[in-house]
């Protein structure tokens, strides 16, 4: 009886209940931009998904700090980021500009939630596997499911900058849900921060700049987050090549750099 009641207490721990709390909480803040969408809130929408962003970042980080991660949690998170980053980020531009195109706007909408879906199962199922790609700790292989949702709203985010005027367009918008699509499900090498580390006279500059980026962010929100997502997508031409080089070199992973659940992100 001690034993079984051990047992109980061990599986209700809150430690495993808070990474998945956090992962709930990213995918009701995804569902709830569709419905500030719904609205004609657009600002507010956007920042729904970055706060969803926000907890999916924040879930498997914690899991591991606390010792907490499973094969739930990892279910989990995969469900969630097909919902935020798939779903939510399609219709939002649907519902914003690509309604007026009929078929061919809601095909590109199809389109770019299945690769995000297709993208996470190949996920899960590369889990499991005895001999990872090269370099799996260092570089995403394809765009993540976050970062691909930043880019199909880019038109979306930039007229909050620009106006409607330049951006609003429905075949530019269903080719960036095409692109990004494509980018999801390739082999594309994407720079990873997951196992950055940093030395001691490099952390004081990444403080200073952390504290420089939410002041950006408080005081020019659309403007830091435009920038944001174009260095980002800028940044995958130099991965590529940072990743041809690394293999070239023959940069060995350390002990600790496993893929684990949760990091997707």
């Amino acid at each position: 009886m001690a034993r079984f009641r051990r047992r109980r207490v061990t599986a209700l721990s809150i430690n495993r209940l808070i990474p998945n709390a956090l992962t709930l909480l990213a995918l009701c803040s995804g569902l709830t931009a569709i419905r500030f969408a719904l609205q004609d809130r657009w600002e507010v929408a956007v920042v729904a998904v970055l706060v969803a962003m926000l907890f999916d970042a924040l879930d498997g980080r914690i899991a591991r700090l606390m010792g907490a991660t499973s094969e739930l949690g990892a279910q989990l998170d995969s469900l969630s980021d097909v919902i935020a980053f798939g779903v939510t980020p399609a219709i939002l531009i649907y519902l914003w500009t690509l309604s007026d195109a009929g078929g061919i706007g809601w095909a590109a909408c199809l389109v770019y939630a299945a690769c995000c879906a297709l993208r996470l199962a190949r996920f899960n199922t590369a889990l499991g596997e005895e001999n990872p790609t090269p370099l799996a700790s260092r570089y995403f292989v394809g765009v993540p499911a976050p970062a691909a949702a930043g880019l199909a709203m880019l038109p979306l985010i930039m007229s909050f900058v620009f106006g409607d005027s330049l951006v609003r367009s429905d075949f530019l918008n269903a080719i960036t849900l095409l692109a990004v699509a494509l980018l999801m499900v390739s082999r594309v090498p994407t720079f990873s921060a997951k196992k950055l580390r940093l030395r001691a006279p490099a952390r004081l500059f990444v403080l200073i700049g952390l504290v420089l980026f939410i002041a950006l962010l408080i005081s020019e929100t659309w403007v830091t987050v435009t920038l944001i997502t174009v260095i980002y997508l800028l940044s995958i031409p130099f991965s590529v090549l940072q990743h041809r080089r690394d293999l070239r070199a023959g940069v060995a992973e350390t002990p600790d750099d496993p893929v684990l659940p949760e990091d997707e992100i």
